[in-house]
Order: structure tokens, then C-alpha cells, then sequence
């Protein structure tokens, strides 16, 4: 086909070119955005990525966050969830789609559990439940110690751990218990109050390791914040990581930034433990905010390289396209068994007509059938016959010569036993016999009427 010359000077671009300029401007263009909207459309595949659509109330954009981003997150996404979404927007080069790479995302407003969290925080500190003139002090030198957590637990092993190597002989006791779920608040404040049954325990550790907010729930709840309040024994929280804070932590005497933490401040003498916490805090932010400020460099000018984006492009791509084959491969699979179902069953079908045992079963009925047919034919032949010969015998019986004499008639017979329907065959003074309905006579003509 030859190309017409009425445009000399255009340029024409194949589907897949044209879409990699506009992936490469919306790239260039919107390499860092910050989109608010709301949540729908929520999907996560076996990929373990999210598809969903960020709408508000007049457009809506195609997103996707990645399962590495999503680790990250410390909340759930749900549809209907108001957030903001940092990320860059890109092509999805196979179905010329544009869409959002979410890279960070956050609620907008307070959750209903953080809502939660901050009411019975404002309810439990006016009734003065954290007032810091009700907290006890720490023994200096405890020698038995409480211990109310998981018993499979990496906050346990951490405790026992570090008691063993800083302070052999301490003594524990420990309390098993559900740290997350449901009932695991319950489990806490009992095994609080059980502890504070013994006279010779020094201080109780509660606590876990780090988790979301859901995770570490149990020690938000009021049954474990009053358990710690009433307890006549010092209690130290270990919940979760340095950032993380529950009612535990505001309740109790003392609030360890871990469980490591809480072991090594009760394993040791107080003085010295609180130096080597503080010096050790100063060179863990030191490090940690220039390994930041190391890593945000590094960060910077790799968000800024073309080439990295472009193979990040292309992986991401990549799963995508991934997770289309999956889903096309999980419907395939769904119609060949559903055909595949169909044609056993049409088996089944055939195989049960020539089966033996269905074929005799299907004989014998029809032969229990022929026997109740020729049955009723039979009984129905000798009711008929039955008929038939009452009906004769009532024929018979009404032309009997016995009826008749029965009803006063008699048999006249001469010598020779010849039934005389005529005067004439006689003459006066033969013997006749006459038969009557009971008995015969012997008689003799005496005249002959006419």
C-alpha cells in the first residue's frame, strides 16, 4: 500500500513508541506527586501487589502499590479509606493505561482505633492514672522478678537472654499469655493480678514486641491499664519498638523502650543502667540521622536517574503483567474443569445405562411389572368368565325341565319312555308315566280329550 504524499514531513509512531513518549513524559513530569482521594475498587492478587482506584468526587486514577511499599504501611487499606498517596505516575505500556505508582501512603484524619486510643488516654490521665507522683520507684537490686508475656515470644527469649549473661542469679516467674487477639487483654491483667499475689516478686515486666497498632491493641485496652494501676507491685511496660506507645506505657511505673530494654534496666545497677541507655541512645539518633541523611542522598540521586527508573519501569511492568497472566490463567483453568466436569458427568451418564447391576435392576422391574400386569389380566379374564357362566347357568337354569315343573308342569311318558306332546299317540287303557317336580306316577288313559 503505498503511503499518499499530501504530509511529506510527518512522523509516524507504532502503538508501543507512542505510548513509551507519554511514559517517558508523565514520568519525567510527575516523578513526585502527592494525590488525596479515596479508596475503591481494592484488589490484592496472589502477588501479594494492590490495584485500587483513587477517586473523588468528579474523576478517579488508576493506582498501584507494590508488595515492597506495602510492608511498610502500618494500618489496612480498605475501600472507602481516605488517604494520601505519594508516588509517580507512569503508563502500563501493554493496555496504554495510565496509572499512580504509590510509593507512601496515609490515612486522612484519625483512624478509629487511634480515635480510640486518644479518648481513653484523655479519660484515664483525668482521672490521674499517669500522674508521675503515684509511680513507684524501682528496686535497685530486685531479685525476683515477674514476667507477663508470650512464652513463644521473641520478647521473652530477648529478656532471658540478656538477665542471664548481665545478672545470673535473678529469679522469674512467668506469666503466659496471648499478647495480641481476641481475650489476649483479659490474659494480661490476670496474669498481673496473679503475680501480685506473691510477697518475694520485686517488679513485674509486661510487654511484647513491635507491631502495628492492631498488633499491640491488647495493651491499649482499659482492663490492662487498670490491672497495672492497682498493682501493689512496680510494673515496667516493654511494648513494641522505641516509637511505639500504648496506655501500658503511661500507666505503669516505668515505660522500657523494649523488652531488652526493660531486662537490662532491672538486671543492673539503676544508676549505671540509665547512663549506658542514655550514651547508647545519643549514638544510636547520631548514627541514625546520618545514616538518614546518607541514605536520602543515595535515594535522591537514584530517584533522579533515568536509567533506574526505566528498569524500575520495566519490573514493575513486569508484575504487572504477571499478575494479568495469573488471572487469565486462574480463568482458563476455571472453564477446562468446568468442561471437563461436563464430560464426566456425561460419562457417568452412559456408564450407569450398560451397567450390570442397573440393567438387572432395570430387568427385574420390568419383569415385577410384566408379573402385576398378567396378575391383574388374569384374575380380570377369570372375573369375566365367572360372569359368563352365572349368566349361562341362569339361561340354563331358566329352560331347565325342572324349573318348569317346579312351577306345576309335568313330563307325560309312554311305555316306551317317549315324551307324548299329543293325545293321539295313545289310546284308552295304556300305562302312561308322568313326571312331576318331585317323583313320577304310574297312571292309565281312562278317555281321550280332544
Amino acid at each position: 500500500m503505498s503511503i499518499p504524499q499530501s504530509f511529506p514531513d510527518r512522523q509516524i509512531f507504532t502503538v508501543s513508541e507512542i505510548n513509551q513518549l507519554i511514559k517517558g513524559t508523565l514520568e519525567t513530569q510527575f516523578a513526585d506527586v502527592w494525590i488525596q482521594g479515596e479508596i475503591s475498587n481494592l484488589r490484592i492478587p496472589a502477588s501479594g501487589h494492590m490495584y485500587f482506584t483513587l477517586k473523588d468526587a468528579q474523576s478517579q486514577l488508576r493506582s498501584v502499590c507494590f508488595k515492597t511499599q506495602l510492608r511498610t504501611l502500618k494500618f489496612k487499606l480498605e475501600d472507602g479509606l481516605a488517604v494520601l498517596v505519594r508516588g509517580h505516575v507512569t503508563v502500563y505500556e501493554p493496555r496504554g493505561d495510565y496509572q499512580l505508582i504509590a510509593d507512601y501512603l496515609e490515612p486522612q484524619g484519625l483512624g478509629s482505633l487511634q480515635l480510640a486510643f486518644e479518648q481513653l488516654k484523655a479519660r484515664l490521665q483525668k482521672e490521674g492514672l499517669f500522674d508521675s507522683e503515684r509511680k513507684r520507684k524501682l528496686p535497685l537490686l530486685p531479685r525476683k522478678i515477674g514476667v507477663v508475656t508470650s512464652s513463644t515470644g521473641a520478647a521473652i527469649r530477648d529478656i532471658l537472654r540478656i538477665l542471664h549473661r548481665r545478672n545470673r542469679g535473678l529469679h522469674v516467674l512467668i506469666y503466659p499469655v496471648k499478647v495480641q487477639g481476641p481475650g489476649a487483654a483479659a490474659e494480661i491483667a490476670a496474669g498481673l493480678r496473679y503475680l501480685n499475689t506473691f510477697s518475694d516478686i520485686d517488679v513485674i515486666i509486661t510487654g511484647r514486641g513491635g507491631g502495628s497498632i492492631e498488633d499491640l491493641w491488647a495493651f491499649n485496652e482499659e482492663v490492662v491499664a487498670r490491672a497495672i494501676f492497682q498493682s501493689r507491685i512496680p510494673v515496667i511496660s516493654a511494648v513494641g519498638h522505641e516509637i511505639d506507645f500504648t496506655i501500658a506505657d503511661f500507666v505503669a511505673d516505668l515505660r522500657a523502650p523494649t523488652p531488652s530494654a526493660a531486662a537490662e534496666v532491672v538486671s543492673g545497677v539503676r544508676a549505671e543502667l540509665q547512663e549506658r541507655i542514655s550514651t547508647a541512645t545519643i549514638r544510636l539518633n547520631r548514627s541514625a540521622t546520618r545514616h538518614l541523611a546518607d541514605s536520602r542522598q543515595r535515594l535522591l540521586m537514584l530517584s533522579r536517574s533515568r536509567s533506574f527508573k526505566m528498569v524500575e519501569g520495566r519490573i514493575r511492568q513486569a508484575q504487572q503483567h504477571i499478575d494479568d497472566l495469573v488471572s487469565r490463567s486462574a480463568a482458563a483453568m476455571k472453564i477446562f474443569l468446568a468442561q471437563k466436569r461436563s464430560l464426566l458427568a456425561q460419562g457417568d451418564h452412559k456408564l450407569e445405562k450398560v451397567n450390570p447391576q442397573q440393567v438387572l435392576r432395570n430387568r427385574r422391574s420390568q419383569v415385577t411389572l410384566a408379573c402385576t400386569r398378567l396378575r391383574h389380566a388374569v384374575l380380570h379374564g377369570l372375573e369375566f368368565e365367572r360372569s359368563r357362566l352365572r349368566a349361562d347357568a341362569g339361561k340354563l337354569d331358566v329352560l331347565s325341565p325342572l324349573s318348569i315343573l317346579a312351577r306345576g308342569y309335568a313330563i307325560c311318558q309312554d311305555s316306551d319312555g317317549h315324551i307324548l306332546i299329543d293325545s293321539a299317540n295313545v289310546a284308552p287303557g295304556d300305562p302312561v308315566s308322568v313326571k312331576l317336580s318331585s317323583g313320577a306316577l304310574d297312571c292309565r288313559v281312562l278317555k281321550i280329550r280332544t
